[in-house]
């Protein structure tokens, strides 16, 4: 059987730590700033790892070998 492709837009916005966990920005930032607090904004800034189900997800569907 052939190899599965790697999502080449997950290669963009998942990364995979030592560990095994995945590393995706955080949700909710892209546009109406105006409307968050300040403190939600600066939460919002970097990475987060993802929760178990969504890993699981993103692991065995869209990154098959990790990268």
């Amino acid at each position: 059987m052939s190899k599965m492709k790697t999502k080449s837009g997950a290669k963009k916005r998942f990364k995979l730590t030592a560990t095994g966990k995945v590393k995706a920005a955080q949700s909710g930032k892209r546009h109406g700033m105006i409307k968050r607090t300040a403190k939600q904004v600066r939460q919002k800034r970097g990475t987060d790892t993802l929760a178990g189900p969504d890993a699981r997800i993103v692991k065995k569907n869209y990154i098959p070998y990790g990268l």
